[in-house]
């Protein structure tokens, strides 16, 4: 291994000498939000700073620069800052150790968010004792002076450039680009970055100028790329014969080039090496005390926005991971429907957010989906999705209603404590009848995409934002109407998430998604709302070709927020609009109520093909409704619908837990024969627990070939 500083070829000191001591250039890196600095080792012999003695904040500059102008250059950045300005610079007096003064050129880049927010200023620091247009410095111009210049231009635009590199990509993308190898007077510049004990290349040049070095070479190479990793200090070679005799490996592919000198620096960060940076140029010669010092600090500057990229990909790698760990790991195959699911992280922030889907299996035909968004973008966002998504399924396969799951999950996630709050949209089909129930808290309508190909946004009765306070922002509790059967779930709105009930025809599409698709960084929401309904009316029939196309909205780069995506087609051929099961409620003290049940159940019966079971029909039902009003204390909710093997089914539902008993009534007693008589009537009866109550059903059996009809007319407009 060559000694460190030291090649017979080149004298490249450790430390500049008394000649570049003039022209000594560093870098600096300030965070605005943390206010943490980070100053290159050339910027602290400029300032005349030990690193044990910088605190690495702005503050910690003021042990060199006096109070006077310290407040004249905070004036300077102030203003920059307030008038949204990309640069400033200014020359003050500073104080070296011995307490001589001296002269100090700053400029910074100021880097801005999306929405003009500065978060981060990148610039350098100049030794400026000799500049000729400054106080206390002659007044004759000079080519040295003009190269100084062009100095410090070059710094400054390479700087900035690299300041909006967020990724390793970025980085070798703004390398790789033909105006870079302009700025840099090379011809070729190849970037190596350390993976192991590994150097992944990737390299780019002019014709006839680019050398294709292997991928991947060793750290224990003989080749200068290597070199410059191990010993941490940059390998110069000035003319043709040296590349042939210190580098033999890598002369074959120098030998047929227009390359006649070339400097590999090591780019280093927080004291390790983390890559090298290699240029070829076409000219023979020494590389002159300015060269040398652009060269450093532009490798600093390199070293600095690879390291940032490095660590952004790592932490976003981290964060990514976490979440998809949080999210299903499959999708359950449902009979009667085809779904499909996307997720896809933002990438103009380091962090992610809780954005999440699932699908519920529930039985009997019935099938839950769910998509929703935690507030924020960070790991801790993530982690209480997953929480919040687990115990929303728990709730839901335990039986309760869909509002009622949503307003424990709520009360889950307020007792969490983790200031956060979420939004969320449940549905619930019923593939073999159609009926879909949904809920909402505080998030987007869904869609629904219906047979003929028009796509319509489902204004769905909304409750507050999951672990909102209760008394706290009410108004964001929407109420809509739309083309609805019912939206009369009363334990749903009891506990402020009320339930919307439609239908889903066969061939009709029901989409969820979160606002990452919808919203755009700088656009109208509505624009992106009108291209996302336009795409979805004139998309493929196919699920997983639909979400594909919807998630191709967002672009190769994605949004500025991350994005879930769910898709559910029922299966079937399209039919018209229209029909659908029956649902009635029956309230406490309702004396018309039984009876228009009892009307609408007969009707359906025999519009449903059973004209002649109407009566034991009608009277089943109606002992399952009295059993409801008179052994409950609040009211029931009545179906009826068609199942997959082409029965009617009655339900009633109630709020009470405790389960209905058989028993045998005494000759003249006037109670006690309701279960009996429903078990002679019907082909079949049971009980369901649902969370806080049950469902008590009874099925009948209707004529083969009488034409049953489960999506006809609607069910409130059965004829009489």
């Amino acid at each position: 291994m060559a000694q460190r500083g030291h090649h017979p070829e080149v004298d490249w000191p450790a430390r500049p000498d008394t000649s570049l001591a003039l022209n000594r250039m560093g870098t600096f890196d300030w965070d605005l939000d943390s206010g943490r600095m980070h100053l290159d080792p050339t910027a602290f012999e400029v300032l005349d700073l030990r690193p044990d003695e910088f605190t690495g904040t702005a503050e910690g500059l003021r042990r060199r620069i006096p109070p006077a102008e310290a407040s004249r250059l905070d004036a300077r950045v102030a203003h920059a800052l307030k008038a949204g300005r990309t640069h400033y610079g200014a020359y003050i007096r500073s104080r070296r150790r011995d307490g001589s003064p001296a002269w100090t050129h700053i400029q910074g880049s100021i880097v801005r968010d999306p929405a003009g927010r500065p978060y981060r200023v990148i610039g350098i620091v100049r030794d400026a004792a000799h500049d000729p247009a400054e106080p206390g410095a002659p007044r004759e111009r000079s080519e040295g002076s003009e190269g100084r210049r062009r100095m410090t231009g070059v710094v400054e635009r390479t700087t900035a450039i690299l300041a909006h590199a967020r990724t390793v990509n970025d980085v070798t993308d703004i390398l790789k680009d033909p105006q870079a190898l302009g700025h840099l007077g090379a011809v070729s510049v190849m970037l190596g970055i350390v993976d192991g004990g590994r150097i992944h290349l990737v390299a780019e040049g002019q014709l006839g100028s680019y050398v294709p070095e292997i991928e991947y070479t060793r750290i224990d190479a003989r080749l200068p790329m290597s070199e410059a990793v191990r010993t941490m200090q940059p390998v110069l070679l000035a003319s043709r014969e040296q590349f042939q005799r210190r580098y033999p490996d890598l002369w074959p592919y120098i030998e047929p080039l227009n390359v006649r000198s070339g400097v590999y620096l090591p780019l280093i960060a927080q004291g390790r090496t983390i890559g090298a940076l290699g240029l070829l140029y076409t000219r023979d010669g020494d590389f002159t005390a300015e060269e040398r010092n652009l060269l450093m600090a532009l490798g600093s500057g390199i070293a600095q926005s690879l390291q940032r990229a490095i660590l952004f990909e790592q932490e976003h790698d981290l964060a990514e991971g976490l979440q998809r760990a949080m999210l299903p790991r499959r999708i359950p195959e449902v009979a009667g429907a085809r779904i499909a699911v996307r997720y896809r992280s933002a990438r103009m922030g380091r962090d992610i957010g809780g954005d999440w889907y699932d699908v519920i299996p529930l039985g009997e035909g019935r099938v839950g989906v769910m998509i929703g968004d935690v507030e924020g973008h960070d790991t801790d966002a993530a982690a209480v999705m997953g929480q919040l998504r687990i115990v929303l399924r728990a709730y839901i396969v335990e039986g309760h209603t869909p509002g009622t799951a949503m307003a424990r999950a709520s009360e889950f996630l307020r007792e969490l404590e983790t200031e956060r709050f979420a939004t969320c949209t449940y549905a619930e089909v019923d593939l073999t009848t159609g009926m879909l129930r949904m809920v909402r808290a505080g998030h987007l309508d869904p869609f629904v995409r219906r047979g003929d190909g028009s796509c319509h946004r489902i204004p769905v009765a909304g409750g507050l934002p999951l672990g909102l306070p209760r008394d706290g922002a009410a108004n964001a509790a929407g109420a809509g109407t739309g083309r609805v059967l019912s939206a009369a779930s009363h334990a749903g709105e009891s506990c402020g998430y009320p339930v919307t009930t439609l239908e889903l025809h066969p061939g009709d599409t029901l989409l969820l998604c979160t606002d990452g698709l919808i919203e755009r960084p700088g656009t109208d929401p509505d624009t992106g709302m009108r291209a996302f309904m336009s795409t979805v009316g004139r998309g493929p029939l196919d699920v997983e070709e639909l979400a594909d196309t919807l998630c191709g909205l967002l672009g190769d780069a994605g949004g500025g927020d991350d994005m879930a995506l769910l898709v559910l087609r029922r299966r079937g051929t399209p039919i018209p609009r229209g029909g659908g099961p029956l649902h009635h409620r029956l309230d406490p003290g309702d004396t018309e109520g039984p009876g228009l049940a009892r009307h609408l159940i007969r009707a359906v019966a025999a519009a449903w093909g059973a004209p002649d079971r109407a009566d034991e029909i009608e009277l089943a039902a109606d002992e399952l409704m009295t059993n409801a009003l008179v052994h409950t204390d609040g009211g029931a909710d009545i179906g009826v619908r068609l199942t997959g093997e082409g029965r009617i089914r009655v339900e009633v539902a109630d709020s009470s837990s405790a389960q209905p008993q058989r028993r045998a009534a005494e000759d003249w007693a006037v109670s006690g024969r309701g279960l009996m008589l429903v078990e002679r009537l019907a082909d079949a009866w049971g009980v369901q627990p649902r969370g806080g109550g049950k469902l008590v059903w009874c099925e009948f059996s209707v004529p083969v070939g009488a034409g049953a009809r489960p999506a006809g007319r609607p069910a409130d407009h059965v004829p009489a």
